[in-house]
């Protein structure tokens, strides 16, 4: 009974995997490096400054831009939808409320149409001020294909897609595996991009469960939290204190993109229940122990590997063609 429930799950996911295969080869035509080089050819450096402008002055902008990616991604596809104004539009969910960094991309936007009036889709703009956000916060640079379009529907109630910080590992893999993204891709992104946490904050809100109440019989915290570090926590997010007050998600290396946040894991010290399921579920254990470089298995290069799935979450279900629009305000609808 218990292999042939195992063979049915992984049957669901090689399903899951191949529909979204499909979706992202189809939808994913279209885009390629260098797209607006002749269209308009100081695209990416313009992005480029107006990212590093901004985060001079504010350095959380870095880990925003790069979940922005993320949730406009897996909504919709990458086509910018995020970024609309308006009643129960994505921008107003709870996912996506209290990010920093729209205003980037409306600058930058701004700056483009000064340039190069309707070339250039906000979908593009916000995946190329992820890569540059990785960028300012230590991490490698890789090539962005572009020639996205923007999409013209969002909608609140379609981000209840993205995956929760409460949510069990077979239920990530299988949302991972409905866009076309593998289990690695899982590991590495949410890593980074709800994701991005490797650099970033989150609020008390999202995890103090964790440190009072967790057990069923008394006030308990989690027993997969290191239970050296639970006192610190509670310093942080008091039982009754202020559900809003930020934390760092990679403790100790919040402000640089790297490895640490799978060293943290290792050593119980992940803030989401999510995030520390990547190491205590066997699922995606063995690519964390991978990533730490554990002897006896082929090692992984954090940076080069999300370079990598990044280039494969920003092909998800976008417009390319006559599809969608260009633009001219990435908060409206032309």
């Amino acid at each position: 009974m218990e292999s042939r429930h195992c063979f049915q799950k992984t049957f669901i996911r090689v399903f899951l995997l191949l529909l979204g295969l499909v979706a992202t080869v189809v939808h994913g035509q279209g885009t390629k490096v260098g797209f607006y080089s002749t269209t308009c050819p100081k695209a990416e450096s313009i992005v480029k400054s107006t990212v590093e402008a901004h985060f001079k002055t504010n350095p959380r902008i870095a880990p925003g831009i790069l979940r922005m990616h993320f949730h406009d991604c897996f909504v919709q596809g990458c086509d910018g939808s995020i970024l609309i104004d308006g009643t129960n539009t994505e921008k107003t969910a709870g996912p996506n409320s209290g990010i920093p960094g729209y205003n980037v991309i409306d600058d930058a936007k701004k700056q483009l149409e000064a340039a190069c009036p309707g070339v250039v889709s906000c979908a593009d703009i916000v995946a190329l001020a992820a890569r540059d956000s990785v960028v300012l916060t230590k991490g490698i640079s890789w090539q962005v294909p572009t020639g996205r379009r923007d999409g013209r529907v969002s909608l609140s109630s379609d981000t209840n897609n993205l995956p929760g910080f409460t949510e069990s590992i077979d239920s990530q893999i299988n949302k991972f595996a409905a866009k076309g993204l593998n289990t690695q891709d899982l590991v590495t992104l949410v890593a980074s991009p709800t994701g991005g946490h490797t650099i970033g904050t989150t609020a008390c809100q999202f995890f103090r469960y964790r440190l009072y109440n967790f057990t069923t019989t008394g006030t308990g915290a989690d027993p997969s939290i290191d239970p050296a570090f639970v006192p610190q926590l509670r310093a942080l997010c008091p039982q009754n204190g202020d559900a809003a007050k930020r934390v760092d998600l990679d403790t100790g290396s919040a402000s640089n993109f790297d490895s640490t946040f799978f060293t943290n894991l290792r050593n119980g010290r992940g803030i989401l229940e999510s995030d520390q399921k990547l190491w205590t579920d066997p699922s995606t254990k063995a690519l964390v122990q991978r990533y730490l470089g554990v002897r006896g298995l082929q090692s992984l290069n954090f940076n080069v590997e999300f370079g990598k799935s990044m280039v494969k979450m920003s092909n998800i279900g976008v417009k390319t063609g006559t599809q969608g629009e260009i633009r001219r305000v990435c908060t409206a609808i032309n």
